[in-house]
C-alpha cells in the first residue's frame, strides 16, 4: 500500500508539477468549448442544409458524415496534421485536434439532428406553411426548435464523449492535461502526474456529466 501511494499519490511530486497540468487543464477546457461550439453549430446548419432536399448535394453530404463518423479521430488528427502540408496545407498541433473533432461532432449531431427532424409528424409542416410561413420560417420557428429539444438527450451523451478526444492532441504535441502529466511523469520517474491529471479529467466531465443528466430531464422530448 505505502507501495502504492508512493508512486501513484505522491503529494510532494504532485506539487512540484501542480502549475504545469493546470496550464494543460486550461488548454483542455479551451479546446473543449471551441470543439463543442463549432461541431453543434455545424451539424445543425448541415441538418438543415439537407433538409433542403437537393439530392447530389446530399448525397456528398452523407458519404463526408458516414466518413467522419467511421474513421478513427487519432487517424484523422494524423492525416491533418502530417498529411495535409504535402497538400501545401499546414495546421498548428491545436488546429488538427480542434478541427478533427469539431467534425467528427458536426457528423454525428446532424444525424442526431436529422432523426429528430424526421420524427416530427408531417403535419407540423403542412400546418406551417398553410398559413404562408416559407421553407426558411417554417424550418427556424416551428420544426428546429422541436427537434432540438428531442435532440438533446442523444446529444449530450455523443457530446461528452466525443470532447474527451481532447486528449488525443498530445500525440500531436498539443500542451493539454495529458501531454503535460506524462512529461511530468517523465521528468519526475513517478506516474503521480498521471494521477494528478486524470483527477483534472474528472473535474471537468463529472459536472458534465451531471449537467447532462440534468438537461435531458429538463429539455429532453419526453417531457
Amino acid at each position: 500500500m505505502e507501495r502504492l501511494v508512493e508512486l501513484f499519490f505522491n503529494v510532494e511530486v504532485m506539487a512540484t508539477y501542480w502549475p504545469r497540468i493546470l496550464e494543460g487543464f486550461w488548454v483542455t477546457i479551451g479546446i473543449a468549448v471551441v470543439v463543442v461550439l463549432l461541431g453543434l453549430s455545424l451539424g445543425l446548419v448541415l441538418a438543415v442544409v439537407r433538409l433542403a432536399g437537393f439530392k447530389p448535394l446530399n448525397w456528398l453530404l452523407i458519404f463526408l458524415i458516414d466518413v467522419f463518423r467511421a474513421i478513427p479521430a487519432l487517424v484523422i488528427i494524423y492525416l491533418f496534421y502530417f498529411a495535409l502540408p504535402y497538400a501545401g496545407i499546414k495546421l498548428s498541433s491545436v488546429t488538427a485536434p480542434v478541427l478533427t473533432l469539431s467534425l467528427i461532432l458536426a457528423a454525428f449531431s446532424e444525424e442526431v439532428y436529422w432523426a429528430a427532424i424526421k420524427s416530427l409528424p408531417k403535419g407540423q409542416w403542412e400546418a406551417a406553411r398553410s398559413t404562408g410561413l416559407s421553407f426558411l420560417s417554417t424550418t427556424g420557428f416551428v420544426i428546429l426548435p422541436q427537434a432540438i429539444r428531442r435532440s438533446i438527450p442523444m446529444l449530450t451523451n455523443r457530446t461528452i464523449a466525443i470532447t474527451k478526444g481532447t486528449a488525443l492532441g498530445s500525440t500531436v504535441a498539443v500542451q493539454e492535461i495529458l501531454n503535460q502529466s506524462l512529461s511530468a511523469q517523465s521528468i519526475a520517474a513517478n506516474p503521480s502526474p498521471l494521477t494528478l491529471g486524470a483527477l483534472l479529467y474528472l473535474v471537468i466531465f463529472a459536472p458534465l456529466v451531471l449537467f447532462s443528466r440534468w438537461i435531458e430531464k429538463r429539455y429532453g422530448w419526453a417531457h
